[in-house]
């Protein structure tokens, strides 16, 4: 016997089509009727398919916009109060259905309050928004309560947020930014969000970017964390490492940014000191002056000598960070004696940095052991601030002697490049010969890469030249590398040089 209750088939408008449909499900698998519905709603049809509900929230928020809009007068009274944190605010219909969060509280409570269907709700707006009907509104004012545990909403945060639901332009400061995205997060309030995120890219510090990266975690914000990387690539070694704000970097961070290709160091030893100091300010809480590098090497040097630091249980949870140092980049031989006295690194670490350099130094220079330029290459920076005309520093590798120079034509053009040197070109020369090896090659073969990153408008701009395999000599055109050319209105520059002998 056939069922005579059974769902029937309607036609309803779907775009600029009529689709059959059943009336009580969202869209029962019509793809073609579901992304014209999309398109006029203007609803990304990957996530309708995910949550459905959204799509007839957002048909019921367009009909009461329409008939709010279609009335004569509008009336400044408050359709919704809101109870939360402790306070009653007042809001209308318009501007709550921009939250998805008090769009769904409200419904549920239209629902509860009328016992309507969604569906019926909307069947009734509709007919009001078409004239269909004279029936006065059954939709009355409604409370609805919010109950918010996430403790880094604050009311200020809240009131900011319900605020940009009726003024867009409200300008959000950076102190209170992670507070008013934990506030668009709960709400649900996706342009706000964003509002937030694009305050916190723009607003990177040394004081604030732990704060905002744990946000951006907290969240799983992407941008926020990215962002985060990249600040902290160009900055850990210029700028917090001279700051007590290095010891709040989260461990995660500072590894991540460890194992950057595109991380900004004057060297390696200047690295490696501070990494010690990001160490010694995390043993050392009550610090409240930086120390000076004295300080810290004395400190690790005080520790038996039976067994190295980072072989100790309290040091152990550090080795990964310190793996990622590049430790064979370090050939200065003061910095190399140094580093075997503070009884720091396993001693299988140290035997294998100086076979390595005993290696290269036997053979001219070839670095055997070093094979891809991103990842193993030794590292040097020039940071070229704003009133720099010129800028340059001297290198010296296994007795080779190279200038990195910066030079600025005009305000928005520079010009970066390597160019080998004669050791008795040097300011000093007496120093070299008494600390340092000195090659009598008259010919190098060098691969090497230049890289060059500024900050403009919160967005990094980045230039490189490819990886470039010359030979280098004393004599012009040979003594001088390929030249990056910048074209940027930001300072400062953060100029990467990565180097290595290939064997010749």
């Amino acid at each position: 016997m056939l069922n005579m209750h059974k769902t029937r088939l309607e036609r309803q408008i779907v775009g600029s089509t009529n689709r059959w449909r059943f009336p009580k499900k969202p869209f029962s698998g019509d793809l073609l009727a579901l992304s014209q519905m999309c398109k006029a709603l203007s609803i990304d049809l990957d996530d309708a398919l995910q949550h459905p509900d959204r799509v007839c929230i957002s048909k019921i928020q367009k009909l009461f916009s329409e008939n709010f809009n279609n009335q004569a007068i509008q009336s400044l009274e408050p359709d919704v109060i809101l109870e939360c944190l402790g306070f009653k605010w007042e809001l209308h219909q318009p501007q709550l259905f921009q939250s998805e969060t008090l769009a769904k509280l409200y419904l549920a409570a239209l629902i509860q309050s009328t016992n309507r269907s969604l569906g019926e709700m909307n069947k009734t707006l509709q007919a009001q928004s078409l004239g269909k009907t004279k029936e006065k509104s059954p939709f009355k004012k409604m409370i609805i309560s919010l109950r918010i545990n996430d403790p880094s909403v604050t009311r200020v945060a809240f009131a900011t947020a319900l605020k940009n639901l009726y003024v867009s332009e409200v300008e959000i400061n950076a102190d209170d930014a992670v507070a008013v995205l934990a506030s668009a997060n709960i709400l649900q309030f996706s342009s706000l969000f964003q509002k937030c995120v694009d305050t916190m890219i723009r607003a990177l510090t040394s004081s604030n970017i732990k704060n905002f990266y744990l946000a951006g975690c907290r969240y799983k914000e992407e941008q926020i964390t990215k962002a985060c990387e990249k600040w902290l690539e160009m900055n850990l070694v210029p700028l917090l490492g001279t700051q007590l704000h290095l010891r709040h970097i989260p461990q995660d961070l500072l590894h991540n940014v460890l194992k950057s290709p595109r991380l900004f160091t004057f060297s390696e030893f200047h690295l490696l000191k501070t990494l010690l100091l990001w160490v010694y300010l995390q043993l050392n809480r009550n610090i409240q002056v930086i120390p000076i590098n004295e300080t810290v090497l004395t400190y690790f040097t005080s520790f038996s000598k039976e067994c190295c630091f980072l072989d100790r249980d309290i040091g152990y949870c550090w080795i990964p960070l310190f793996l990622c140092l590049r430790l064979q980049s370090i050939t200065s031989v003061k910095d190399l004696e140094e580093l075997r006295n503070i009884n720091f690194f396993p001693t299988s670490w140290l035997i294998r940095v100086t076979a390595n350099h005993y290696h290269s130094l036997e053979n001219g220079g070839d670095m055997v052991h070093l094979k891809d330029l991103p990842t193993q290459a030794v590292r040097f920076g020039l940071l070229f601030n704003k009133e720099y005309t010129t800028h340059s520093k001297t290198i010296s590798i296994y007795g080779f002697f190279f200038e990195l120079k910066g030079i600025k034509h005009d305000t928005t053009s520079y010009s970066f490049y390597i160019q080998r040197i004669r050791h008795t070109d040097l300011e000093s020369p007496s120093a070299v010969y008494e600390r340092s090896t000195v090659s009598l090659r008259a010919e190098r073969l060098v691969k090497y890469e230049i890289r060059a990153q500024a900050l403009v408008n919160g967005k990094w701009q980045e230039f490189q030249t490819n990886p470039i395999t010359q030979k280098f000599g004393f004599t012009k055109p040979y003594c001088k590398s390929h030249v990056l050319k910048v074209k940027s209105v930001g300072t400062p520059i953060y100029v990467s040089f990565a180097i290595i002998f290939p064997v010749s």
